[in-house]
């Protein structure tokens, strides 16, 4: 890993404390078992997810919303299916 993509993870890992244990869970996990095998474009996804609200990534993250952007609702799914029990 290069230090801009040990910096660039580290940022994204600071992004993914929100406050709410259910969704540090989700992206924390998440980014410790799943990011690491995301292509350039799904991490550009990942990082527009991340832009969303506490409220709407939790609905997003728990399946009550499906975001309208195709690409950011495939990082949804990658990260409800590596982080399922």
């Amino acid at each position: 890993m290069t230090d801009d993509s040990a910096a660039i993870r580290n940022r994204l890992a600071w992004q993914c404390r929100r406050g709410m244990r259910e969704l540090d869970e989700l992206l924390n996990g998440f980014m410790a078992r799943g990011y690491a095998g995301l292509g350039e474009g799904e991490r550009e996804a990942f990082v527009r997810l991340l832009e969303y609200p506490d409220s709407v990534l939790l609905e997003c993250l728990i399946g009550r919303m499906v975001p309208a952007d195709k690409d950011v609702a495939h990082i949804v799914r990658a990260i409800r299916h590596t982080t399922a029990p």
